[in-house]
């Protein structure tokens, strides 16, 4: 197999000047456009499963608690994996595990039993944490440093054109217009009746996750097949070199231990403001079939940030001033979601997604500079930090019953602050 040293090594050059360097980005694409779309249905689901299988709000974001934990949970172990397999094949074996999870919402389906959805949403996340940990360094490193955000921001409009459609291609299948009389009428019925008006409702997702485990396989056979290159995440330049010895683990480098906590921050306020839109349009008595629009929007947002994150970064802003940027945004937009009603908030939510744009493409590089050959470690220990998918939402959930689901945005604020902190003085820890 053809290894590739990463960009500080003149051989990167070289693969950047042939087709195999835009081969390895269409690939990579391609992954990135897949686990969006498998990432972003559950956007939908919150809402439909809290219908189908009888749910509080808390209990219905046990969803992306099960999904994002998986993150903290196979992180550690997606070194290991990738160790033994390498980059390419340990992708297609994500793949495979991925099509596994998503394979158990047939009998989930069948028995409308919620423990089961969340199995298969929990195997789908560690699949995807392998995958994580494998091409968002793959995608830092194949190319230039200073434009690794400009690349992450050509794979995340990938990711986030896939999220923009999942919920309406789900949609398609799911009767949304039966499901909002359902919500309405489910108190009126029978037990025997309620009962069978909910398992045909549960039946209505087969149908799409076969067809995602079916695409699942054949993207991991493609991987597996692909002329994708390995990297050399070991190699260090001289200058590097020197500046790691002596270091013995990941967690000697601060700038990384605080970008993995921004990490966290990041993903928990993408993942509240994505997965709770619909929901949270839900509360203003808007249609079911009106708001499984709303993720799609803030999707759209976010694909405008991405484009101006390709135009702009690094020949007019900074990565680190993009953060800076979209973190102060992060903070206006959360202020007007709590501040307005109605359209205009669900509108402010929608916008996040520009505010969260350029988030995930400039922590990345700015917490892996200068790794060498702590790279794979670090990049799993980034992968943890999108556990604050699975906490933040859930805290969210929780501030919604409690509160309401208005006032429970309240807890983006400080995590915008911090990751405003980082951007502005955090990303330039060296040394503890």
């Amino acid at each position: 197999m053809t290894k590739v040293a990463p960009s500080t090594n003149s051989k990167t050059g070289q693969e950047n000047a042939s087709g195999g360097y835009m081969r390895s980005i269409i690939i990579i694409g391609a992954l990135f456009f897949i686990f969006g779309f498998v990432t972003w249905l559950n956007s939908l689901l919150i809402p439909y499963l809290e219908i189908a299988c009888e749910l509080t709000k808390f209990q219905s974001f046990f969803v992306t608690f099960a999904f994002y934990i998986a993150y903290l949970v196979m992180a550690p172990l997606s070194t290991r994996v990738l160790t033994k397999f390498g980059f390419k094949n340990g992708m297609s074996v994500a793949l495979v595990v991925m099509a596994v999870g998503a394979a158990l919402f047939i009998p989930a389906a069948m028995t409308r039993i919620y423990l089961m959805f969340l199995a298969g949403l929990f195997i789908i996340g560690c699949g995807l944490a392998i995958l994580q940990t494998a091409s968002n360094p793959y995608i830092t490193i194949l190319g230039p440093a200073e434009s690794a955000a400009k690349r992450i921001s050509i794979m995340g409009i990938c990711n986030k054109m896939a999220g923009a459609a999942a919920p309406i291609i789900l949609g398609f299948f799911l009767n949304l217009e039966d499901a909002d009389k359902l919500k309405s009428e489910v108190l009126g019925m029978t037990d025997a009746a309620r009962e069978a008006a909910l398992n045909e409702m549960a039946l209505q997702v087969i149908p799409p996750y076969i067809g995602i485990v079916v695409v699942l396989l054949i993207l991991g056979y493609w991987i597996y097949r692909s002329s994708l290159p390995e990297i050399d995440t070991d190699a260090e330049d001289e200058t590097v070199a020197a500046a790691n010895t002596g270091k013995k683990s990941v967690f000697a480098f601060p700038h990384l231990l605080l970008g993995v906590f921004s990490l966290f921050l990041y993903v928990g306020v993408e993942v509240i403001a994505v997965d709770s839109i619909i929901s949270y349009g839900v509360s203003y008595d808007i249609a079911l079939t009106t708001a499984q629009y709303f993720a799609s929007a803030t999707m759209v947002a976010m694909v405008v940030g991405y484009i101006i994150g390709i135009i702009a970064i690094p020949k007019y802003i900074k990565q680190e001033n993009a953060l800076k940027f979209c973190a102060i945004l992060g903070v206006v937009f959360s202020l007007g979601a709590i501040f307005t009603s109605g359209y205009v908030s669900v509108g402010f939510i929608a916008l996040l997604g520009l505010a969260n744009s350029l988030m995930w493409p400039a922590i990345w590089p700015l917490a892996l500079a200068d790794l060498g050959r702590f790279t794979k470690a670090a990049s799993s220990l980034l992968v943890m930090g999108i556990a604050g998918g699975a906490i933040l939402p859930l805290v969210y959930g929780a501030l919604a019953d409690i509160i309401n689901s208005q006032q429970a945005y309240w807890i983006m604020v400080p995590c915008y602050l911090f990751i405003l902190y980082y951007a502005i003085a955090g990303h330039k820890i060296r040394t503890r």
